[in-house]
């Protein structure tokens, strides 16, 4: 990312807009034309998490793999030595 280049993607409710957000925007992009897009009708959590093509792929060949019985299953406990483990 660069400083002529410069991106943000922040989703929030529409309740929370206020001054303060805007004086966000502004501390991240001083003295910049920026453009701002508004979508209504937030996405499911499906359709987002579909809406990036590799996050897709992962996704559907997870659904290949469990329907083909390739799945690992262990328990709450099993999962917490697992991460406790790893630290």
């Amino acid at each position: 990312m660069t400083a002529e280049h410069a991106m943000a993607t922040i989703r929030l409710n529409s309740n929370e807009l206020d001054m303060n957000f805007v004086e966000g925007i502004k501390r991240l992009f001083p003295n910049q034309e920026i453009t701002v897009r508004v979508e209504g009708g937030a996405m499911d959590e499906t359709e987002f998490l579909l809406s990036s093509p590799k996050n897709r792929e992962r996704l559907l060949q997870s659904i290949v793999d469990l329907n083909a019985g390739k799945v690992i299953s262990f328990t709450m406990e099993e999962l917490q030595k697992y991460v406790d483990e790893g630290k």
